[in-house]
């Protein structure tokens, strides 16, 4: 079939505009599993048609967001069951072979003036292929029809209303139910031409049971109706006489009627449900044939809240069609069982192949490559977004020029349109005001939008553009395109938000976060990440306060965790331009997070920006300073990392006690561990003076203290709930382990990975395979130095020296376990040429108390209240022990 937009839209010859159609074999899964379970059922002898109290599974629910492609699907449905020869090749053959299906589809939108009355006679009309007249339902027609028609023709009536193939046959077969019935009650011939006097006359044989109508009354509710005043209400439970009339076929005429309700949305809203109503009865009195509707958001059948609204509702009555059995289909073939599937989006595959297909020239694709892989991708498998897109490749080219993947870098509007058009004025409201949130629930996105109740965001996340997480704190998010089209494309609709209208809800919705995180009850990392994750964003995209976000940035870094945090940018990281607080703390907070994937260089780069800004309050300002000198110490340059840390340590901040501490480690790193061991004393739980004094104690070769120290500075961060720190204590534990007892240390290596599980703590994972590399020091073959060349790789990359150094470090110990002097001098290049200054110089010396070898130049190390010789006995005896433990064994 050709799309006649896109063939109007061009004077090109040649061009072919095919109405694509890709990717919904599932779907046609679905439908031949519901069908042919639905054939099961109606051909048991234990069916019965006038049973109105079983619950009805007689219906199978396409929903999705507007563009999706549900009404392509009704057609192709259709057309696929109307002739086997439609249905695509990928599809696979029907399950019900040898049962004849009668489709028929009826599009309930608005614009196509469809209504219930049109509804009901189109059913009838499907049927006429059948050939024969339906005298139950055709009886009660034809008096409805001169009740509510009088003077009209039913012929002209069809003409009119598009339905002429059927004009002579539907006619045909009423006046035929009316002269056979008035010949069966033997009436005259000018009183059997009125239909009132044959009913009335049929309803009295009815009731005196003749013979002469035994055929007709085995209908049990046929008179009831044909008493009934002929009305509209009357005719919504016609459909029963219908269904009636097809059980009585005979076997091999028998057929299933399988009707396509297409644009349900259109139906009514959810407060007036009176049309609803009476489509419902339809679907239930009809339970020999199969439904398969098609709408932008769930059928609420299932729920039990409905009841009174219409007159079927609840779970028992429609199994399928309940909340809890709500499904997406999977990308296998198989069936779902639930009644009621949501229609996913395209593949970016399926976008392209669509997009190859839509505009052709002899076969070939109009639109390029290079075009298509962008529109898959903007799309975000919305095939209403790839139409637009592709009326704007023809409006491009009949401008005289050929179109760039530059000229598809916007939004379209129309899809704004598209999405706002069946929404109350409060959903719109609501919908704005969650576009700008990653994720919310219920209350914040009612809080968003300043609304006084939460019915219109309960109705919203019944939407089908509305997708759920049941698991995650706010679960429920917008589609990706329908997003972005709503925040960033030129609405032109009536209720449009003015630049104010979207900061006040910015800062409605902003609120609401800081509410979340300081009063729901108990510590909870993943909420604080969240609500400063959508914080930070909607500070730096409004020019906010940062209000709430100054605090919880501080309860971020406590935890040493650093999980990704920086909201999205179009700015390359360490790039952006800072002109707002909101700008330096998402820059602040990123580089922190980042620098366990860049190089410090680049953290230090970062850092020094929002420093030289100056835009952060007071209270935070030490925050990148004091982490500014942390990185110039990962990166040796320990002058500039003591004149940072002296300068916070100095103003008595949050961090002073964390600067106090890399003073420690500085003196330390200097081979001043007098110094860094009285500092590390007066540290106390918040300096981590425990930690501090273990990395102390392990450089003397006093590895047995320092794991002490480590177990107990971990448990004091587990008392704490710090998780961070007790993974690196944890760690670092290992680590010292490591040189002394191979099997104890794997038990602490396993901990210690456990602990690390969900950290993004990269630098400590690296520390953690060098202690297994120590732990196999001492091992024959190649397998060790091949690691530690892998590590030495990824530190270098980090730009972190004090890992470099451990690594250098573990690895001499294993050289000195195989006594292998030319290993051992290749190593102490290594460390020189990583700290070719002052500091980590006593990384030379343990090298060389390793190795049994004098040192080949006086030292600079100042050791605690002991000599030089007992830290090298330390350190050589865990030498001769590991090589103890490795030699093989004398025969």
């Amino acid at each position: 079939m050709a799309d006649l937009r896109a063939v109007f839209g061009s004077n090109e010859r040649g061009l072919s505009a095919g109405e694509a159609f890709t990717n919904r074999q599932d779907q046609w899964g679905a439908v031949t599993a519901a069908l042919g379970a639905h054939m099961r059922r109606v051909s048991s002898p234990q069916f019965d048609v006038e049973d109105l109290e079983s619950p009805r599974r007689n219906v199978l629910v396409f929903h999705g967001v507007g563009g999706i492609g549900k009404s392509t699907l009704s057609r192709k449905l259709e057309a696929a069951l109307a002739d086997g020869s439609s249905i695509p090749a990928q599809w696979g053959p029907p399950a019900w072979d040898g049962k004849r299906v009668v489709p028929v589809r009826i599009d309930l939108a608005a614009s196509a003036g469809s209504d219930f009355e049109r509804l009901v006679l189109t059913l009838r009309l499907a049927l006429t292929g059948l050939g024969r007249p339906l005298p139950a339902f055709d009886l009660a027609l034809r008096r409805y029809w001169e009740h509510q028609h009088p003077g009209e023709s039913l012929e002209e009536y069809l003409r009119r209303g598009g339905l002429a193939r059927f004009g002579e046959a539907l006619p045909q077969q009423l006046q035929s139910v009316l002269a056979d019935v008035a010949q069966t009650l033997m009436l005259p011939g000018t009183v059997g031409s009125l239909v009132g006097q044959v009913t009335t006359s049929l309803v009295g044989a009815l009731r005196e049971r003749r013979q002469t109508v035994r055929a007709l009354a085995g209908c049990a509710r046929l008179v009831d109706l044909l008493e009934a005043a002929p009305d509209l209400e009357a005719l919504s439970f016609y459909p029963h006489l219908l269904a009636w009339e097809l059980g009585q076929l005979p076997a091999d005429k028998r057929v299933t009627p399988v009707v396509l309700l297409d644009t349900f949305e259109d139906v009514g809203d959810r407060t007036h449900r009176d049309l609803e109503r009476l489509v419902q009865r339809v679907v239930w009195l009809m339970p020999n044939s199969f439904f398969i509707i098609t709408g932008r958001s769930r059928l609420q059948w299932g729920d039990g809240a409905l009841h009174g609204q219409l007159d079927w509702t609840g779970p028992t009555a429609w199994p399928g069609l309940a909340e809890s059995t709500l499904t997406r289909l999977p990308n296998q073939r198989s069936a779902p069982s639930a009644a009621q599937v949501l229609i996913g989006d395209f593949s970016p595959e399926d976008c392209e192949a669509y997009l190859a297909r839509r505009l052709a020239r002899n076969g070939e694709p109009v639109i390029p490559a290079a075009i298509r892989h962008l529109l898959a991708q903007r799309s975000s498998g919305l095939p209403l977004y790839l139409d637009l897109a592709v009326m704007r490749f023809l409006e491009i080219r009949r401008g005289g020029r050929s179109p760039q993947p530059a000229d598809f870098d916007h939004d379209f509007p129309a899809l704004i349109a598209r999405t706002l058009s069946d929404l109350t004025p409060e959903e719109r409201t609501v919908l704005r005001a969650v576009s700008l949130l990653d994720a919310f629930d219920v209350d914040l996105a009612t809080r968003a939008a300043g609304l006084p109740r939460q019915a219109p965001a309960l109705r919203l996340t019944e939407r089908p553009f509305v997708r759920q997480n049941p698991g995650e704190l706010w679960p429920f998010h917008l589609h990706a395109l329908i997003r972005s089209t709503i925040r960033n494309a030129d609405d032109q609709t009536d209720d449009r938000w003015s630049e104010q209208d979207w900061k006040q809800a910015a800062h409605r919705a902003h609120t609401a976060l800081g509410e979340v995180w300081r009063t729901t009850s108990g510590p909870s990392r993943r909420r604080l990440v969240d609500c400063l994750r959508q914080g930070l964003t909607l500070a730096r995209d409004y020019g906010l306060e940062l209000e709430w976000l100054e605090e919880a940035a501080w309860h971020y870094v406590s935890d040493s965790v650093w999980e990704p945090l920086a909201p999205t940018s179009h700015q390359e990281p360490g790039q952006a331009v800072l002109e707002t607080a909101a700008d330096a703390l998402v820059e602040t907070l990123s580089a922190l997070a980042r620098r366990q994937h860049e190089h410090r260089e680049r953290t230090a780069a970062r850092l020094q920006s929002v420093l030289d800004a100056d835009l952060l309050p007071t209270g935070l300002q030490e925050m990148p300073r004091y982490y500014l000198a942390k990185a110039h110490r990962d990166l040796g340059d320990s002058t500039a990392s003591r004149r940072g840390m002296q300068r916070v340590a100095e103003d008595g901040g949050r961090l002073a006690p964390d600067a106090a501490r890399g003073l420690a480690h500085l003196a330390r790193l200097a081979g001043d561990f007098p110094t860094a061991l009285q500092t590390a004393r007066t540290l106390g739980w918040e300096g981590r003076g425990r930690r501090v004094e273990a990395g102390i104690r392990w450089v003397h070769g006093e590895m047995d203290r320092a794991a002490i120290a480590y177990a107990e500075a971990r448990d004091q961060a587990e008392e704490h709930g710090i998780a961070g720190e007790r993974a690196l204590c944890q760690t670092h534990r290992a680590f010292v382990l490591a040189f002394t007892d191979p099997n104890l240390a794997t038990d602490e290596i396993d901990l210690a990975d456990q602990l690390l599980t969900g950290l993004d703590l990269r630098t400590n994972r690296q520390i953690l395979r060098i202690a297994s590399l120590a732990r196999d020091a001492g091992q024959p073959g190649p397998d060790v130095a091949d690691r530690a060349q892998l590590l030495r790789t990824e530190a270098s990359i980090a730009g972190v020296v004090a890992t470099e150094t451990m690594l250098e470090l573990a690895l001499a110990f294993h050289h000195a376990v195989r006594d292998e002097p030319d290993q051992i001098d290749e190593a102490l290049d290594r460390l020189r040429a990583h700290a070719p200054g002052d500091d980590y110089a006593y990384y030379t010396d343990l090298v060389l108390f390793m190795a049994g070898q004098p040192l080949r130049e006086p030292s600079t190390v100042h050791w605690l209240d002991e000599d030089e010789e007992n830290v090298r006995r330390r350190w050589r005896t865990l030498v001769t022990a590991r090589r103890a433990l490795t030699s093989p064994a004398p025969r």
